[in-house]
């Protein structure tokens, strides 16, 4: 699906602006090294820009007065070497955030008090780049679309003694949960949850089901624990029942 380059509608903008989002973590997580060794504090002010197509650049601000877009925080490469890689990468972070939703509410300023209400649902659904750089990802607000508080809550895969179990695809022999599993049955087995921030799914076990409410009780390899809304997790696809 491409990318509209001056989105209208709200999905149209999210879409852009999640786009956007893709790179701009990509270059604070698996790239960082990458995106260090392109803010040489010995260039002029630079800009880390996210674009359409999931990927990023550090570059000069636009020459245009006033640009197409909000600009990103300048000079980010000037504190690159006065501070702890991890705090310089912190502090991008927090400016990228505020660049996302500056350009967000750019195109999003002629919507409707309730679609402009609606696009920040949608953007809130992923945690904030500060929070998965520093690993402080909490919680996830809504579900897209649904208008309805989420009952998820993003666990850090970190704050335990024992890492995570995860991977970029589900295991073969599971098969996505469906509506008619949800039972006590269900209490026990093992599953995988997916995490679209980080694009991996983590082995869980089902610890408790509530059948009525449709909630369940999982815990993590790391000894993490959530409660999940079962009615969600199957809407959105991410979680795959391991078969026996």
């Amino acid at each position: 699906m491409s990318v509209p380059s001056h989105p209208k509608s709200v999905d149209e903008i999210f879409q852009h602006c999640r786009s956007r989002r893709e790179g701009l973590l990509r270059a604070l997580t698996e790239e960082a090294e990458q995106l260090a060794a392109a803010c040489s504090p010995e260039r002029e002010n630079l800009c880390l820009y996210g674009e359409t197509d999931g990927s990023w650049v550090v570059d000069l601000p636009a020459e245009e007065v006033p640009p197409e877009l909000p600009e990103p925080c300048l000079g980010i490469n000037f504190a690159r070497d006065g501070m702890q890689r991890s705090d310089w990468l912190a502090l991008v972070a927090v400016h990228s955030d505020a660049w996302l939703y500056s350009v967000a509410f750019f195109f999003g300023t002629k919507l409707e008090k309730e679609q402009r209400a609606g696009l920040f649902q949608k953007l809130n659904e992923y945690p904030s780049l500060y929070e998965v750089v520093t690993g402080a990802a909490k919680s996830r607000s809504s579900h897209a679309g649904s208008g309805q508080p989420s009952k998820r809550r993003r666990v850090d895969m970190g704050s335990t003694s024992g890492a995570a179990r995860a991977s970029e695809s589900p295991l073969p022999t599971g098969r996505l949960l469906t509506a008619s599993d949800i039972s006590a049955s269900l209490k026990g087995r093992q599953a995988e949850l997916f995490w679209p921030a980080d694009k991996m799914w983590y082995l869980v076990e089902i610890h408790s089901v509530g059948s009525k409410n449709k909630s369940a009780k999982v815990q993590y390899t790391s000894g993490e624990f959530e409660e999940l809304d079962l009615e969600e997790t199957i809407r959105e696809g991410h979680m795959s029942l391991i078969t026996r």
